[in-house]
C-alpha cells in the first residue's frame, strides 16, 4: 500500500512539474498569437485527449515528459500564426517560458512552506551552541564563536561566494572540502571578513554550531526570502552540474525517474506527523522543479537552452539557420539524452533490486 501511495505522489509531482513547464510555453505562445497544435502532459499512448479550437489536449501514459507542439516550430509553414513567422524576440520568450514557470513554481512552493512556519529565516546569528563545563558554568560549544563570529553578525559570503539563504549556507558548509572558511559578515553596518573560521558543535559533532534569527511572518519577508531561496536553490543545482562536469560526481551519482520515486518515498516518510511529511515532499518538489528549470536552460541540443541559442544566432546574423540542420542537432541531442536516461534508469532499477 505504501508503494502505491508513493507512486501516486510521484505521478502527481511529475505531472505538476511537467504541466507547469509546458503551460509556460503554451500560454506565452498564445499571448504571441502562435498556433499551438498539440499540448500534451506525459509521453507515449494517449489516455485522455480532446480537441478545443486549434489545439489537441492530451494526457499520456508515461509521466516522464510532455510537449507543446506549435505550427511552424520544426518545419516550414505558410500560416501567419506559425512559430517561425513571429519576431525573434517573441520566439525567445516562448522558448524560455517553460523553464521560467518551473522557477516560479519553486518560488510559490517556498512561499507556501514559509507560511506554515512560525518565523521567516534570516542569515543573522541569534545564538551559538552552549554547554556546561565541569565547574557548572555555561560556556560556548561553538567553534565558530571561538573563531571570531559574534551574535548579530549577518552572514553575507563564504570564501567569496555570496550567500542568499540558509539553503545556500548549509550547502556551502556541507560540500566544501576544507576545514576553515573566510566568512564575510555585516556587523554594526559595516562588512567585516573573519578569516580561518571553523564550524563545529561540541554537543553534536556537526558543523551547524549556531542558530539564526527568525523574522516576523509578513508578505514582504515571505516574498523576499522565497525569492532569495529560489536563487539559492538554482545556484546549488548549477554548482552541482559544474561539479558533475568537473568529475567530482560520476554517472553513478545520477538518478532518473525510478530513483526519484525512491527519494520521494523517503521524503514522504520523513517527519513525525502529516504536516512534516507534506513539508518534506514539498521541499523535494521545490528541488526537482528548480532543477528542471535550470537544466532546460543549458545549451544542450534538444533542450530549451539550445533552441534559445539558435534564436540568438538568428538575431545576430539576421537570418535563421537551416531548419534541417537545427532539427538534426536537436535530434542528436535528444537521442543522447534518452540514452542517458535509459542508462540511469537501468542503474536505478539495479539499485532497487539490490536494496
Amino acid at each position: 500500500m505504501q508503494h502505491i501511495i508513493t507512486i501516486l505522489i510521484a505521478i502527481l509531482i511529475f505531472g505538476l512539474i511537467i504541466g507547469i513547464h509546458e503551460f509556460g510555453h503554451f500560454i506565452v505562445a498564445k499571448l504571441n498569437h502562435i498556433q499551438v497544435n498539440q499540448f500534451a502532459i506525459g509521453m507515449g499512448p494517449k489516455l485522455i485527449h480532446f480537441q478545443k479550437g486549434e489545439t489537441e489536449y492530451s494526457l499520456r501514459l508515461f509521466p516522464i515528459g510532455g510537449f507543446c507542439a506549435m505550427e511552424g516550430e520544426d518545419q516550414s509553414s505558410d500560416n501567419p500564426n506559425a512559430f517561425e513567422k513571429k519576431a525573434v524576440w517573441r520566439r525567445m520568450t516562448v522558448v524560455l517560458a517553460g523553464a521560467f514557470m518551473n522557477l516560479v513554481l519553486g518560488f510559490l512552493l517556498i512561499a507556501i512552506l514559509l507560511c506554515t512556519a512560525q518565523k521567516v529565516p534570516s542569515l543573522t546569528i541569534a545564538k551559538f551552541a552552549e554547554t556546561t563545563n565541569s565547574a557548572g558554568n555555561t560556556v560556548t560549544a561553538s567553534e565558530s564563536e571561538r573563531s571570531g563570529l559574534q551574535i548579530g553578525d549577518k552572514i553575507v559570503a563564504i570564501d567569496g561566494s555570496h550567500i542568499f539563504s540558509t539553503t545556500d549556507l548549509i550547502y556551502k558548509l556541507q560540500t566544501t572540502d576544507t576545514d576553515t572558511y573566510d566568512i564575510t559578515v555585516k556587523r554594526d553596518g559595516s562588512r567585516v571578513t573573519i578569516e580561518n573560521v571553523t564550524f563545529h558543535n561540541d554537543n553534536t559533532g556537526g558543523l551547524l554550531d549556531f542558530s539564526v534569527e527568525g523574522k516576523s511572518k509578513n508578505p514582504v519577508n515571505v516574498i523576499t526570502y522565497a525569492a532569495k531561496d529560489t536563487v539559492a536553490t538554482a545556484k546549488l543545482i548549477w554548482m552541482s552540474l559544474i561539479e558533475l562536469v568537473s568529475g567530482k560526481y560520476s554517472l553513478q551519482d545520477l538518478s532518473g525517474p525510478v530513483g526519484t520515486v525512491s527519494v520521494i518515498e523517503q521524503a514522504a516518510s520523513t517527519g513525525e506527523n502529516l504536516l512534516e511529511r507534506v513539508q518534506s515532499v514539498m521541499n523535494l518538489t521545490i528541488f526537482i522543479t528548480v532543477n528542471v528549470g535550470v537544466f532546460n536552460l543549458l545549451p544542450i541540443p534538444g533542450l530549451d537552452g539550445s533552441r534559445f541559442v539558435f534564436l540568438l544566432i538568428e538575431a545576430i546574423r539576421r537570418k535563421p539557420i537551416s531548419k534541417n540542420r537545427e532539427a538534426m542537432v536537436h535530434f542528436i541531442g535528444m537521442a543522447a539524452l534518452f540514452l542517458l536516461m535509459i542508462l540511469v534508469t537501468v542503474q536505478d532499477i539495479g539499485r532497487f533490486f539490490k536494496n
